[in-house]
């Protein structure tokens, strides 16, 4: 198990992607990582884009990212919420000042648009965003998933497998 005794954000509020959120935490499971779902409210559940629930352990305000090893950013519509909450991006500012895994996928650029880190960095998204990414100082490009740094994005579900991969290389080492 590559990843026993690391500890995982994964964020979640109302209508995330089911697969940009579940996928990475099973995975993220299996190579035994500690997977804390953490939303605007603790033990709240949010609804998926298609129904599939998910009960947060946390709410934003009972963490601190410096207790974490990454986080991760589900796409669908969450992302659009999630960028409005001050704790939301300063997690996301943390875990870029440390230098810790920062996964993103599909709509979910927009979380690290607001929190202002993406200047010289190379992303991928979907390509619905794909201006945001760039006014923000990313170079985009269309790839299924790759890493710059500590930051790991992906474009959309098919593109899983290989953000995953990504991600839990980048997280073990």
């Amino acid at each position: 198990m590559r990843l026993q005794d690391k500890k995982v954000i994964a964020l979640v509020d109302k209508d995330f992607e089911d697969l940009e959120h579940w996928y990475p935490v099973y995975r993220l499971c299996e190579e035994g990582a500690q997977v804390d779902l953490v939303g605007p409210k603790a033990n709240e559940t949010y609804y998926g884009k298609y129904g599939v629930p998910a009960v947060t352990d946390y709410a934003f305000a009972d963490i601190h990212a410096a207790d974490y090893d990454a986080i991760l950013i589900p796409g669908g519509w969450a992302p659009d919420t999630l960028r409005r909450y001050p704790e939301v991006l300063q997690m996301v500012q943390h875990m870029d000042k440390e230098k810790k895994p920062i996964g993103h996928i599909c709509h979910a650029g927009w979380v690290l648009v607001s929190a202002d880190v993406l200047k010289g960095k190379t992303v991928t998204s979907t390509p619905g965003i794909k201006d945001d990414m760039i006014n923000a100082g990313a170079t985009w490009v269309d790839e299924p998933a790759l890493v710059d740094g500590h930051i790991i994005s992906s474009r959309r579900p098919p593109d899983l497998p290989d953000y995953l991969r990504l991600f839990i290389d980048t997280l073990a080492t």
